[in-house]
């Protein structure tokens, strides 16, 4: 597989700047206040304690009333707060250009951009019906160990996402980014559960070309990479325009319940280059934004 953290990725990092504001949005409380207007140190809220908060803002009368830890936020200390969720299902190690590498290199750069933004990043690696959570990480220190956390993430398994979301910490408002090729019976119910959370949710659709516009011909065996099912195929012209009626339909249908459900929908090909990955699509989700 081809290496995802390259010197051509770390290169174009360098000069990513992008500030993804969540002042606007709906139903978030406590957004940051505008950095324009200084360094003010004005107390303006509280929030959860999180491993790796600075103790010395834990409100200890807040403690004694509610028996949980609390720290104190001031005006330009309000943080958004970001969760980049992977689906890591056997499904994503696909493609020539693979889909898990383009994925794991939109979730370094997120993870840059949110990092270096100054907000909160939650890494959720989904699957099997599990969720491995690595959450609270501030701060460009943390950007070396989620870039490691990234390049040591195995894809295989199956794709039980609802399930694996309920393993999840969203018991704050924030701004959930999924990368999937949306290979589940229950993609609506996924974001119905993420927007219940209270979450804006921006969904990376990721394909390879090969799914997009298969090249096979003749006869051919398929195998479920997830359930080890296998099928053969006499690869006609028939079936190849009912794949493709198919795809279209699929395609159709997500774009569909995303409306539905006010998700942000992005379409990735896992053959795109890291400069159409960084700006190209990220340019989507700012112009969005």
């Amino acid at each position: 597989m081809e290496q995802a953290f390259n010197s051509e990725f770390y290169s174009r990092l360098r000069t990513l700047r992008m500030s993804i504001a969540l002042s606007n949005a709906a139903g978030m409380s406590g957004s940051r206040k505008s950095k324009a207007k200084g360094n003010s140190v004005e107390f303006s809220d509280f929030r959860e304690y999180m491993l790796g908060d600075d103790i010395r803002r834990i409100d200890w009368n807040a403690y004694g009333r509610f028996d949980k830890l609390f720290i104190k936020l001031f005006m330009e200390e309000k943080e958004g707060l970001f969760h980049v969720i992977l689906d890591a299902s056997k499904s994503m190690d696909y493609g020539e250009k693979n889909k898990a590498v383009a994925a794991k290199r939109l979730a370094g750069a997120l993870s840059y951009i949110v990092l270096e933004n100054g907000d909160r990043l939650f890494l959720d690696i989904m699957k099997d019906g599990g969720m491995t959570s690595h959450r609270g990480m501030t701060g460009m220190q943390a950007f070396r160990k989620t870039i490691e956390i990234l390049d040591n993430t195995p894809f295989d398994g199956g794709g039980d996402f609802l399930t694996s979301l309920k393993h999840g910490n969203f018991k704050q408002h924030g701004m959930s980014f999924f990368l999937s090729d949306g290979y589940a019976d229950n993609m609506e119910e996924v974001f119905k559960y993420l927007r219940f959370c209270h979450q804006e949710v921006v969904f990376f659709h990721i394909l390879s070309p090969e799914e997009i516009d298969p090249v096979y011909e003749g006869n051919i065996q398929m195998v479920d990479c997830e359930t080890g099912a296998d099928i053969r195929m006499n690869m006609s012209g028939s079936v190849i325009r009912n794949y493709k009626k198919l795809y279209e339909e699929f395609i159709l249908h997500t774009e569909s319940i995303c409306k539905k459900h006010s998700v942000v929908y992005i379409p990735i090909t896992s053959d795109a280059s890291v400069d159409s990955l960084l700006y190209g699509s990220l340019s989507k989700l700012a112009t969005n934004n």
